[in-house]
């Protein structure tokens, strides 16, 4: 396999992981971002916790998720639980953002 062939799978690979996207979008309220991974999901609990040494961190568990991750074979994930020291991004979306208009 070429360069140029990896590169065009590859490229392929994201557009179908962005259709995806754009398809299961309206199924979810909450969009997750991490410094690995970004969630699209309806139930996120982030909580912040210290460690003994006075840092912080941020643990984050979801339910019933889709995954950002094109070399993922299955991007539905049914729980998930991300510990991290990084920021973490929680946001609402607002389901006028990406409903249809109606035609009147």
């Amino acid at each position: 396999m070429s360069a140029e062939d990896l590169e065009k799978y590859e490229t392929e690979m994201e557009l179908q992981l962005y259709r995806e996207y754009r398809d299961v979008l309206g199924l979810f309220t909450y969009v997750v971002e991490t410094e690995r991974r970004f969630y699209l999901t309806n139930s996120v609990d982030l909580r912040v916790r210290d460690t003994e040494n006075g840092e912080v961190y941020f643990e984050v568990t979801m339910q019933d998720a889709w995954v950002w991750d094109m070399y993922r074979p299955a991007r539905f994930v049914k729980n998930v639980r991300v510990v991290t020291f990084k920021d973490v991004n929680v946001e609402e979306l607002a389901k006028s953002d990406f409903e249809m208009p109606s035609d009147q």
